[in-house]
């Protein structure tokens, strides 16, 4: 089934798919051990750093056997694609899903560039992700979140002008949340008035999409998805889980140099995020 068709029926439920980024192996099965035991489709997304470190073929090769193995809806996603050149090898990769965050661009040149990447997808059968409206941060631990200007926020009219004139599949919409996830755990609660005015302007016309979930109160998060939210993005809990579990267990087990003996309490710990995050989600016993 492809990744379209799960989307349309995320959009008509009211549920959504998480995209769960990896850099390595061991991220990589937390996250379809998660989905085969819940039976949810989810996203894997890389990066173009996260792509580079594990590769683009490899990530690709690594998605069909695990595809094979659980006969699992998992799908395979460029995130934050920043020029043509590196969308179009992940393209001829084998990816089956691209992000091209052109949000920094100023919007006319942001259509432009983004158009013409939409029509090499659509001719690839891919899938192409839009974003406007910078979403700060970066995907780590921050000691406080960046401040969020409401008047940095998407606007509904735009949003649709960008959907119409680029043609895109998805749109990445600014709706308050950022990269990354406070010390403390708690990001700033979203702006849902705003996300509710940018579905009513764009209607169906292209799927919604929230970036910076980490950290982000389940409450906004379960709001936001019955106000057209059908893909939520999943990376800095993943990060701080595996790395947590990783350092207590070498803490532990000092002295052991077997990868293979101290690697599987990372790998729980992040399905164990994901499986939290998939129920959140509502996006359990929907292979």
């Amino acid at each position: 089934m492809l990744i379209h068709n799960f989307l349309k029926k995320a959009q008509k439920e009211q549920w959504a798919i998480g995209q769960f980024n990896v850099s390595n192996l061991e991220a990589f099965k937390g996250i379809v051990q998660a989905a085969a035991k819940l039976k949810s489709p989810v996203i894997i997304g890389t990066s173009e750093n996260e792509s580079r470190f594990l590769g683009l073929k490899q990530a690709v090769l690594l998605t069909r056997a695990f595809q094979e193995e659980f006969q699992l809806p998992l799908f395979l996603n460029l995130d934050h694609g920043r020029s043509f050149e590196y969308i179009e090898k992940a393209v001829k990769a084998g990816y089956s899903c691209v992000h091209f965050d052109g949000s920094a661009l100023p919007l006319k040149k942001n259509i432009a560039v983004t158009k013409k990447i939409a029509a090499f997808c659509q001719r690839k059968k891919v899938l192409i992700e839009g974003e406007i409206n910078f979403i700060k941060g970066s995907s780590e631990i921050l000691r406080r979140g960046p401040e969020i200007k409401e008047e940095e926020l998407t606007k509904p009219a735009d949003a649709l002008k960008f959907v119409e004139e680029t043609g895109i599949d998805s749109l990445a919409v600014n709706i308050g949340t950022f990269h990354g996830m406070t010390a403390a755990k708690k990001n700033p609660e979203i702006y849902l008035q705003r996300l509710a005015e940018i579905r009513e302007k764009i209607k169906n016309k292209a799927f919604l999409v929230l970036h910076g979930g980490s950290g982000t109160p389940e409450r906004d998060i379960k709001k936001a998805i019955k106000l057209g939210i059908v893909k939520i993005n999943i990376n800095t809990e993943l990060r701080a889980a595996y790395t947590k579990a990783l350092k207590k267990e070498l803490g532990r087990k000092a002295g052991e140099i077997v990868p293979y003996k101290y690697l599987p309490t990372a790998v729980s710990a992040v399905q164990l995020v994901v499986e939290e995050k998939i129920k959140l989600f509502a996006s359990q016993n929907r292979s």
